[in-house]
């Protein structure tokens, strides 16, 4: 599977957590190109694309402007939508905007952007929750509350008895009453072609959680799985899905498996199965353009839990990278593979790399133990006594070394910046 051309890809929000996982599945593809564009609020985009831009909030008229110009400027083939609220908005205006649009037909969008569309429109058809029209209608507690069209977990509750409903309802719209489900959570990511309907779906128990993305999530048993596989294929004969889309359930009282919603774009843990082989993102854009779809996944046990990744902007201005072996490149006799990962980054561009090294060990059979050689543009073997200072342009140049004495001398003779293994991930470029 391949394309003809390049194609350029218009990630729209590219700092969601949706788009962040787009850029992870495309940014090494073959003849992609990516740009972001994003709302003027705080956002990662700029940490993780280098074609970047602002643009109004969907809510401003000027929107759609704003992105036909970053089409017709950086000739954009598709906009691909990550977040609920943008699909919607590119969904009612695709006649608009001047590039196509990887989305499912405009039914789909409507009715899985509304929870209670969803579920009248699959009542009696797969398990949904019983939603209460009234406060009078309930009986027991503890229920569950939440917003119509909302995502993640933002405004939603447990509540516990009378006194926090009508507090929380007299201060929110159009919040859903429903029954609590106080089972386990899974998430079912699937993929849809336009010629030959649904061709994979996949579930994956969602462990922990955290603002409503799973944190903490693992693959479920092909028994389970089976279950899955007939609800989503009631769904896909239902509604018509391009593409990746994904829905979740929960388990009531009886386990029984209960809809919770449905989503047609990609999740943020979409992760665990592309991992596995399955990139969603890249057989979107081919199924847009027609080609075959094969899909081919590893047959292994992977489990995934997220954390913070730390990304950074400076105004460090240097070509010149003066590093130390012992301790540094080589700790616990390893090599470090963080501070490797930089070094790859500064031969792709064209930077210089100088060794100095006051190592004690025979410095050519440890470059050739651990697969140096051919790394450095000069390297300096000084004498323990002698200062690493003596031996650095400081025109352009970092230093890097563990040893803080070696680094604070450099700093006050030359004034240049220097850094510890600990700091390495500051320098770390992923933009693409």
């Amino acid at each position: 599977m391949k394309f003809m051309k390049e194609l350029n890809i218009l990630i729209f929000p590219g700092g969601s957590d949706v788009g962040v996982e787009i850029w992870k599945s495309l940014k090494d593809c073959k003849k992609i190109n990516l740009f972001s564009a994003n709302s003027a609020v705080s956002n990662h985009s700029p940490f993780i694309f280098k074609k970047h831009f602002t643009v109004p909030s969907i809510t401003d008229y000027k929107w759609i402007d704003a992105i036909n110009n970053i089409v017709m400027v950086y000739n954009i083939d598709y906009i691909f939508p990550a977040h609920d609220d943008v699909i919607l908005a590119l969904s009612n205006n695709k006649e608009k905007i001047n590039a196509k649009i990887l989305i499912s037909p405009e039914k789909t969008c409507l009715i899985c952007r509304s929870k209670i569309k969803t579920y009248e429109f699959f009542k009696d058809i797969i398990p949904v929750p019983k939603i209460f029209k009234n406060i009078k209608e309930i009986k027991n507690f503890p229920i569950f509350i939440k917003p119509d069209l909302g995502q993640g977990s933002r405004d939603a509750y447990k509540i516990d008895d009378i006194y926090s409903l009508k507090t929380i309802i007299k201060s929110k719209n159009n919040m859903l009453m429903m029954e609590y489900l106080p089972g386990k959570e899974f998430t079912i990511d699937c993929f849809s072609d336009r010629k030959k309907g649904l061709v994979f779906c996949k579930g994956r128990e969602r462990v922990r959680t955290k603002a409503g993305a799973a944190t903490h999530t693992k693959l479920v048993d092909n028994l389970t799985n089976s279950i899955f596989q007939e609800y989503a294929q009631i769904i896909s004969n239902k509604l018509i899905f391009y593409g990746s889309w994904f829905f979740q359930v929960k388990q009531d009282i009886k386990y029984e498996y209960v809809l919770l919603e449905i989503a047609p774009r990609i999740a943020g843990t979409m992760s665990l199965n592309r991992n596995l082989g399955v990139n969603f993102p890249l057989l979107s854009i081919y199924e847009a353009e027609g080609i075959d779809i094969k899909i081919m996944g590893n047959n292994i046990c992977l489990e995934l839990d997220r954390s913070y990744i730390n990304r950074y902007k400076h105004d460090l201005k240097y070509d010149k990278i003066y590093v130390d072996l012992d301790d540094t490149l080589i700790i616990n006799n390893k090599v470090n593979v963080e501070l490797i990962k930089f070094l790859y980054q500064c031969i792709n561009n064209n930077y210089k790399i100088i060794l100095l090294t006051k190592t004690e060990n025979n410095l050519k059979l440890s470059l050739n133990k651990h697969k140096l050689n051919g790394l450095f543009d000069e390297i300096h073997v000084i004498d323990k006594n002698d200062c690493k200072s003596n031996y650095i342009d400081p025109k352009n140049s970092i230093f890097i070394d563990d040893s803080f004495n070696e680094r604070i001398e450099v700093f006050n003779k030359l004034n240049i910046p220097t850094f510890d293994c600990s700091m390495i991930e500051s320098l770390l470029d992923d933009r693409c």
